[in-house]
């Protein structure tokens, strides 16, 4: 993998995946897509890693689709080259681990998607966010026409996705896309803060809460009510869920460690 395109470092249990192409406004390149997606497998096997913050380098979280080489590739290349992007959204969201991005400046085109694939967005209150592909002939992806609908209903999401405006950070946490806002200059500390709580819960329920809310968008009451009795049944044997109920007794705070 090319290092220069995404960064990597792990403090205690949290994993900082930053991209790294400040130049283009991170837009993706092949290096950073395969890059996203090694470091995810990474933290899913390390039980020591126990949030993931994904954010951007320089001025912006990213561009999306690196429009420089736009119009360059082959159809077969376009349609390998959005394989590997499929790749790495599915990745995010079948991974237990929590993820959270962290974005600044501008979210476009499929960088937006990006950040949509993550569990928590904070963003600058002064960064915007535009479903850029009709500017350039071009439908969503990397996941969009699945998130967005699903985010801000039908009607709307066509409204951006047609206009392809910018929209404010603003309108998309009142819109509930957003989990908070943050001044810019205090945007990293806001998101180190809830990594760092996320680090020390029970990230093994977490994990699990995870899944069954993705599932729920494609799953019957029927299929979910079953899901939650077969997980619950497996939860209650954690070590998580020991210590917690330990600790409830003990009047404490609990001590969690993912198991």
């Amino acid at each position: 993998m090319g290092k220069e395109d995404l960064l990597v470092a792990v403090e205690g249990a949290i994993m900082n995946l930053t991209l790294n192409r400040p130049d283009s406004l991170n837009a993706f390149s092949p290096d950073m897509i395969l890059g996203l997606q090694e470091a995810i497998k990474e933290a899913e096997s390390n039980p020591d890693i126990r949030v993931i913050v994904l954010s951007g380098a320089g001025r912006s979280f990213s561009a999306g689709g690196d429009v420089k080489t736009m119009g360059q590739s082959s159809a077969t290349q376009v349609y390998d080259h959005i394989g590997r992007l499929n790749q790495l959204i599915l990745a995010m969201k079948e991974t237990e681990v929590p993820i959270i991005a962290a974005v600044h400046g501008f979210a476009a085109g499929a960088g937006f998607n990006l950040a949509l694939a993550c569990d928590l967005i904070i963003a600058a209150e002064d960064s915007k966010f535009a479903l850029s592909f009709s500017q350039v002939g071009l439908i969503s992806d990397g996941g969009g026409s699945y998130f967005v609908p699903r985010l801000i209903g039908p009607h709307l999401a066509k409204q951006f996705f047609f206009s392809a405006e910018p929209v404010s950070a603003k309108r998309l946490y009142e819109l509930g896309v957003i989990n908070h806002l943050a001044p810019l200059e205090s945007l990293q500390q806001e998101v180190l803060s809830l990594a760092s709580r996320l680090a020390q819960g029970p990230t093994k329920a977490y994990g699990m809460i995870k899944k069954l809310v993705n599932h729920s968008f494609t799953s019957s009451l029927e299929e979910i009510l079953e899901q939650e009795r077969i997980t619950q049944t497996m939860m209650v044997t954690t070590s998580d869920h020991q210590e917690g109920i330990a600790a409830f007794k003990e009047k404490r705070k609990p001590v969690f460690k993912g198991k």
